[in-house]
């Protein structure tokens, strides 16, 4: 999953929402319906909707939560979105595709997108990820999207990928075209300096403090041996899009 910017509006959750403990958790099968899909092997699906703090305070093991589907269904997400936007975008450079691809697989779009499909009230948490919000945090319920699409892909295969992908993402390619899917700054950042001065960012996370369930990142930019940007987030990849924001930010303001 790919971070937006813009993500202090996502932090306006409603915590008067019930825990983990008090919600009653649908019927999984109302979640497959909305996927329109037919599950042969449901056990990847309650491994997809399982956070790490709940398989650690029960001792289920490194391989009970869902983070390896996450990895698995970021890279198919990926995959099929470059497909489609190549094409229905013929005329299009790889740069300008790249950035669009940037818009609709990150953080926030996801977010919206498993906020729909009310993904939250599935998951299963520790009792102190829950009590924190875990339910409505935009990166996690990000990773249980993509987590999600990674079981779907193990278990029916790449074209059903391909079917619930572009069922749910149709309605965001009409964003592409007036320029409302959020900001991704370290695209932005990659493709300036790239273009203006051959190299590629790196990145580096510097701190990271909390407790599980609340950790705060810290990490920096690296541009040429210098550091140009830092920024702090509740994930990696929000501090690293706060630091690159601030970096993009330095050669804006250098430019006008």
């Amino acid at each position: 999953m790919k971070p937006c910017a813009g993500r202090a509006s996502l932090r306006k959750v409603c915590q008067q929402k019930l825990s983990g403990e008090e919600m009653k958790k649908p019927d999984i099968q109302e979640l497959f319906t909305l996927l329109q899909i037919k599950p042969k092997v449901r056990k990847l699906y309650q491994q997809a909707l399982t956070h790490s703090s709940y398989a650690h305070e029960h001792h289920l093991g490194s391989e009970a939560h869902n983070e390896r589907l996450e990895f698995l269904g970021d890279a198919v997400l990926e995959l099929v979105i470059s497909e489609e936007l190549y094409r229905r975008y013929p005329r299009l450079p790889e740069g300008k595709l790249t950035r669009l691809r940037a818009g609709l697989v990150c953080e926030e779009t996801l977010y919206r997108l498993a906020e729909k499909l009310e993904l939250g009230s599935y998951l299963r948490l520790g009792k102190g990820e829950a009590a924190s919000g875990g339910r409505q945090r935009p990166s996690l319920l990000a990773d249980a999207f993509e987590a999600v699409l990674g079981a779907i892909y193990l278990d029916l295969g790449f074209s059903q990928v391909q079917s619930v992908v572009h069922q749910l993402f149709t309605p965001l390619y009409a964003d592409l075209n007036n320029g409302s899917l959020p900001l991704d700054y370290k695209t932005q950042l990659q493709e300036y300096t790239q273009s203006k001065l051959a190299v590629t960012p790196a990145y580096r996370i510097i701190a990271e403090t909390g407790p599980d369930h609340d950790k705060v990142f810290v990490a920096q930019v690296i541009i040429k041996d210098k550091i140009l940007g830092e920024g702090s987030g509740q994930s990696k990849k929000e501090a690293e899009q706060e630091a690159a924001r601030r970096a993009y930010s330095h050669f804006t303001k250098d430019k006008s």
